[in-house]
């Protein structure tokens, strides 16, 4: 060998020397971040386990390393967390007839958390209950299935026999539609479409857990004290990017604290994450001695008030106009911590979804030609007049709000609101973990609300038509989201329009004629988009945020 060829043969050992140490080295590490248990905070429990009913932001995070879709979000931070990749299913299709046919193929070799092997016909059976056991999505997401309108009329009878085929023999599940949904597979990734046991019943299972096949498994529940997670002994990585092994070995979440009590918790270390905003008055303290702790991030997050459109005096479109007018947006953003968090947001949609065209509806003009765009300000004599002419001064007006700081601090600045333009105001408080339901439920008789809504996904849909097609109105139902019981065929027609439409400027423009119809009827009032921030322990490390999933606890470790 010449000289030239040994000094470069012993650099290049040299080299896979030193890349073999490094991947030891990762490795390694890696491993060291293996056990434990990830400790989570909220002040009230999230209500029931049923994955296909639950429909509030407290568990998806959960929910996110105990079930799995056929397709899911990727679980990564930022806006990879956005893509709809495989999980139970071994790829995305293709369309077929024009957008009107889906073909999947099951994974094989995939076992629920008490050993059963994952069939194909479980996959059938978990649709079918979706609209069996009322999933809150089941007419706004999963309506344009074939057979789905007979399920929606006759639960119990359904079987979605002609929208979907299923081959036990290949593994092979066709989905046909009875017209093109542009959205079909991200609603697919959505958690209520996780495939569950064909054996699970069809009702609430409340406190009792269903078997899963991800990651973790729940081991106990009470509502009343917390929720734990172990692994599933049945679980093997097949997907990284839909479902991964995860770090922690438990996973506990403890209910009862107040926010504050939740706060120092964290910052001593105690536990890991909260999931309730932060109290205001700790803000400043947090950004001052933990910056390195605390994560501000982008979200689907929005607060809006709901009026209920069948009852006095919110039945009146100029008295919900008049509160549209009064409600100052950039005072409501204090209680959230002021503009690096909330900002005022003109339509149902949030400007990173629907960025809006020109000055809001609602608004006095900016004070000057270099002054704030947007929401200015509010006009007040306006809101008066409205009340006036609606023949509803006077009347009694009781805001629902959460028991939370932050919420009963708005609830209280509303009322101060509402009294000022003409309305004898209350404010009515009630726990975080029973409000959203009660306020959804028109035998509550709730006419007005404080409350939020987080996006499924980053679309128009999830929110303008989510939240006030006629299709998401359920009367004396604790899962009707359409809360102002709002319904117009023309708005309807605008949004069906815009979910078949491929092309995304003209989808956009359907849209933003939908916002503009919805800010006419003004059937509830935009408030605030709102930031995430998150307070993590001084032990938790690979912090990533997802915008449904919010932390991800299974990317997380704790030393």
């Amino acid at each position: 060998m010449s000289l030239c060829a040994r000094y470069v043969f012993r650099h290049l050992l040299v080299l896979l020397l030193a890349m073999f140490a490094l991947c030891v080295t990762a490795q390694a590490a890696g491993q060291d971040h293996h056990g434990g248990e990830l400790r989570l905070l909220g002040s009230t429990s999230g209500g029931t386990l049923d994955p296909q009913l639950h429909y509030t932001p407290v568990y998806l995070q959960i929910f996110s390393a105990v079930y799995d879709g056929l397709l899911t979000y990727r679980k990564a931070g930022g806006a990879a967390g956005d893509e709809v990749v495989p999980d139970l299913a071994t790829a995305l299709p293709q369309p077929e007839d024009g957008g009107r046919t889906w073909t999947f193929y099951l994974r094989p070799g995939i076992r629920f958390s008490d050993g059963r092997p994952v069939r194909v016909q479980d996959v059938q059976a978990s649709f079918q209950r979706i609209f069996r056991v009322g999933s809150p999505t089941a007419s706004s997401f999963y309506e344009n299935i074939v057979g789905a309108h007979d399920c929606l009329r006759q639960p119990h009878a359904c079987t979605l026999s002609e929208g979907m085929e299923v081959d036990p023999a290949t593994g092979r599940i066709t989905f046909h539609l009875v017209e093109p949904d542009a959205e079909f597979l991200t609603k697919l990734a959505y958690p209520h479409a996780v495939i569950l046991p064909a054996d699970t019943p069809d009702h609430d299972v409340g406190t009792v857990p269903v078997a899963g096949t991800g990651a973790y498994r729940v081991v106990s529940y009470d509502p009343q004290q917390s929720l734990h997670l172990a692994r599933n002994p049945y679980f093997h990585v097949w997907s990284d990017a839909a479902q991964p092994e995860g770090y922690v070995d438990t996973i506990t979440y403890r209910f009862g604290l107040r926010d504050e009590d939740e706060v120092t918790s964290v910052e001593a270390g105690h536990d890991d994450w909260m999931f309730e905003v932060k109290p205001l008055d700790r803000l400043g303290e947090l950004g001052a001695r933990f910056p390195d702790r605390v994560h501000i991030n982008p979200s689907l997050h929005i607060v809006y008030v709901p009026l209920n459109v069948h009852i006095a005096p919110f039945d009146n479109a100029m008295a919900r106009q008049a509160v549209a007018w009064a409600l100052d947006r950039h005072a409501a953003a204090i209680f959230y911590g002021g503009p690096a968090v909330a900002t005022p947001m003109c339509d149902m949609a949030p400007p990173n979804v629907l960025p809006p065209v020109g000055q809001c509806p609602y608004t006095l003009p900016a004070v000057s030609a270099s002054g704030m765009s947007g929401w200015p300000r509010p006009d007040l004599d306006r809101a008066r007049d409205l009340v006036m002419k609606s023949g509803t001064q006077g009347q009694a007006v009781t805001i629902v709000v959460q028991t939370d700081s932050t919420q009963r601090g708005i609830g209280a600045w509303m009322r101060d609101r509402l009294q000022q333009i003409g309305y004898r105001a209350s404010v009515r408080e009630i726990s975080r973990g029973v409000q959203f339901s009660y306020i959804q439920n028109s035998a509550n008789n709730v006419q007005i609300s404080l409350t939020s809504w987080f996006g499924d996904y980053p679309s128009p849909s999830n929110f303008v038509y989510l939240l006030f097609a006629c299709s998401s109105f359920h009367p004396h139902s604790d899962n009707s989201i359409n809360i102002p019981g709002y319904c117009n065929p023309a708005l309807d027609a605008v949004m069906h329009r815009a979910l078949q439409e491929p092309r995304d400027p003209v989808r956009m423009a359907l849209w933003r004629q939908a916002s503009n119809m919805l800010n006419s009827d003004e059937p509830a009032v935009p408030l605030l988009a709102i930031k995430d921030v998150d307070l993590v322990s001084a032990r938790l490390g690979n912090y990533a945020y997802h915008t449904l999933y919010h932390m991800l606890v299974a990317r997380a470790w704790v030393r």
